[in-house]
């Protein structure tokens, strides 16, 4: 047999699911998050995918209308949020405050910008690498003033789920990332010097005459 999918409402039933499926003969459990395209991001402790077609996650507060945003990369990050809300305040974890965006890839980074343009305040919890900064950035492009970023609040850690994990960076690879990066412009300091000294190298004498004439 094929792939045969069953869902329950999950622990947020407004975009999650309880995803019960089999395939072949052997059961499979994850917990389904509905984008607004109608495809799923699953997760289960063993597996992370997705079904088509791809789209942000765009989840508004019934009953009001929210003057802010909170911008995720991922739904891991998004549920993160969640927990560090309620364990650091457990009274009043204030969630219904704001509508959510989950990007479930920095490539729709484009699609959550319509939807954006209706907030007066836009905060960014995207990841602290390449691809995190690039969204961040093309939304800070898109709204100026308006957009706030907040991955500063987890600087030492990649993302808001590594963050709740107590995962920090690995240091050794954070110091080889820093020298990389200061060492870059003398490396092409020193190719320019070298193309220079090649293309030297290659004149004819003829051209090296005429060179000494100019100047």
């Amino acid at each position: 047999g094929g792939t045969r999918f069953k869902c329950y409402p999950g622990p947020f039933s407004s975009v999650s699911y309880k995803m019960y499926y089999r395939i072949g003969d052997k059961p499979y459990f994850a917990l389904a998050f509905k984008n607004d395209a109608g495809g799923y991001e699953l997760r289960n402790p063993r597996f992370k995918g997705s079904t088509s077609p791809k789209d942000i996650t765009h989840i508004r507060q019934s009953g009001k209308k929210n003057d802010s945003c909170f911008v995720f990369e991922g739904v891991m990050d998004y549920l993160s949020f969640i927990a560090i809300r309620q364990k650091t305040n457990p009274t009043y974890p204030c969630l219904d405050w704001q509508d959510y965006i989950i990007l479930n890839s920095t490539t729709n980074v484009d699609k959550a910008l319509y939807p954006l343009a209706d907030y007066e305040h836009i905060h960014c919890f995207l990841d602290n690498d390449e691809a995190g900064r690039k969204a961040t950035q093309a939304i800070q492009k898109e709204f100026c003033w308006h957009v706030r970023d907040s991955s500063h609040l987890y600087s030492e850690y990649k993302d808001l789920n590594d963050y709740l994990c107590g995962k920090k960076f690995n240091q050794a690879e954070n110091r080889m990332q820093q020298s990389t990066q200061q060492t870059q412009p003398e490396k092409q300091k020193q190719s320019a010097k070298q193309q220079q000294q090649e293309n030297k190298n290659r004149q004819t004498p003829g051209e090296k005459r005429k060179r000494g004439k100019r100047l």
